[in-house]
């Protein structure tokens, strides 16, 4: 392998390939960032990391000032105008309410701040600009006030997605409308209700469809061509799919990304995570209990584009990992890395034979080894970990293991009753809850015995 040579897998041709950037000067990347009509969940919480991640090795590579990081904000969407109606607040107060938590998340799970983070609202008068553009190319039709795109007009139209219309139509759950020539066409614009949230359009008042909101703002700040675009695997069809049409339409180019990278999914104890299951667990609610370097390191701990299952075992790993870690912590200012430990990274952002290096050099440090010593804390610094002070992390340890004796045993009672009505969820839960604090419960001879971890 060439030195410093990074190569990914390229959704779009199916290959892992070497990154060759269009400007080495000048390299973009657009990630699909939150839609804030909701608190962000651990699902959310993997692309944040994984496209963090792959942010620090390009900044390592081409130096941090030649990448160009660029993660939206969708600030205005049907699921942020229902959300705000059954919580009877304005779209602007929960976005903002929403955004803010979003940032905390960020600063919790360690992540840089992008370059850029336009928000769709500060762009509508592009987004009308590229949609008359579509319809005066004959890409795109208006019918009773809504524009659609017209799937037909773009040859290349599933080239992503690997899959030609009709098995994308067959596969997936799409908006059905008369008003649309084909079932693909995807909205550029539609109208508002007098309450919602609209501006005035060439088609009447109205607000801009979401795939077209992310093709505006990467043009505007990365331009018609950029080297990466990632996302998470359910981004693929339909958003960047039509994002990929839309744009080479409206651009009158070949290419729109050259790399579409995208992470897998996140279950949690092997389900699929949904509001009808329950399972759903929002990263504010997790900074409540756990130390935010665990998520992060839980959260790299399988490759990115492999499903993660998350459960409470990793938890406690990534926990126990990072107290081993922190013996051997202390405020390096050397930036000491080698091509053999970053030799994971470049191989397609491979974080879990990363950690088994920075675990083989934790070893070797532990014995003594001072320049193994400073490569570890070197290495866990480059992927945004062991960041925070000695001190900090022995607080956050010693918070874990604090509830005292009279709260573990009237937990152990709600649990005690609760298997008796068999309401054996709330055992659970009761149970995951003692142990997220540093308690640990089984039963034995009929009783229920616990420790501290």
């Amino acid at each position: 392998m060439k030195n410093n040579q990074l190569n990914l897998s390229n959704t779009i041709t199916g290959k892992r390939e070497t990154f060759v950037p269009i400007n080495p000067k000048k390299i973009g990347m657009y990630v699909c960032g939150p839609t804030v009509y909701d608190f962000p969940h651990v699902g959310n919480a993997r692309p944040l990391v994984v496209f963090d991640v792959l942010y620090r090795v390009l900044s390592k590579l081409f130096g941090k000032s030649n990448v160009t990081y660029v993660r939206n904000i969708t600030d205005i969407d049907d699921k942020i105008i229902e959300s705000s109606k059954n919580k009877k607040i304005s779209t602007d107060e929960l976005t903002l309410s929403i955004t803010k938590s979003f940032h905390d998340d960020c600063v919790y799970l360690n992540c840089l701040k992008p370059n850029l983070e336009p928000k769709a609202t500060e762009h509508i008068k592009g987004m009308i600009t590229m949609t008359e553009n579509l319809l005066q190319n004959n890409h795109a039709y208006e019918k009773d006030k809504h524009v659609y795109f017209s799937i037909n007009s773009f040859k290349n139209y599933g080239k992503l997605s690997k899959k030609n219309p009709e098995e994308l139509v067959a596969g997936t759950r799409v908006e059905i409308s008369k008003l649309k020539k084909h079932p693909l066409d995807f909205v550029l614009w539609k109208p508002s209700a007098a309450e919602d949230p609209g501006w005035d359009s060439p088609w009447g008042r109205g607000r801009p469809g979401w795939h077209l909101e992310c093709s505006v703002m990467s043009e505007k700040f990365l331009g018609k061509n950029f080297d990466i675009h990632g996302g998470g695997l359910d981004l693929i069809f339909p958003h960047h799919e039509n994002e990929i049409a839309q744009s080479c339409c409206a651009n009158k180019t070949d290419k729109f990304a050259n790399y579409w990278i995208h992470n897998g999914y996140v279950t949690f104890n092997k389900e699929k995570m949904s509001k009808s299951l329950g399972n759903i667990i929002t990263i504010e609610k997790m900074r409540k209990t756990i130390n935010g370097q665990v998520i992060r390191l839980a959260l790299l701990s399988s490759h990115y584009k492999q499903p993660l299952d998350w459960n409470e075992n990793l938890i406690k790993e990534s926990q126990n990992t990072l107290d081993k870690w922190y013996t051997q912590f202390e405020n390096n200012k050397e930036d000491v890395l080698n091509q053999d430990l970053l030799e994971p990274l470049l191989e397609d952002i491979n974080t879990p034979g990363y950690i088994a290096k920075l675990h083989l050099l934790f070893d070797k440090a532990s014995k003594g080894d001072n320049s193994s010593k400073k490569l570890f804390l070197a290495g866990c610094k480059l992927i945004g970990l062991l960041e925070e002070d000695l001190e900090t992390w022995n607080k956050f340890k010693k918070a874990r293991s604090k509830i005292d004796e009279k709260t573990i045993q009237s937990k152990i009672k709600d649990r005690d009753l609760a298997r008796k009505k068999g309401d054996y969820k709330l055992a659970d839960n009761i149970r995951k809850e003692l142990e997220s604090k540093g308690v640990i419960i089984e039963d034995k001879d009929n009783k229920t015995i616990w420790k501290y971890k």
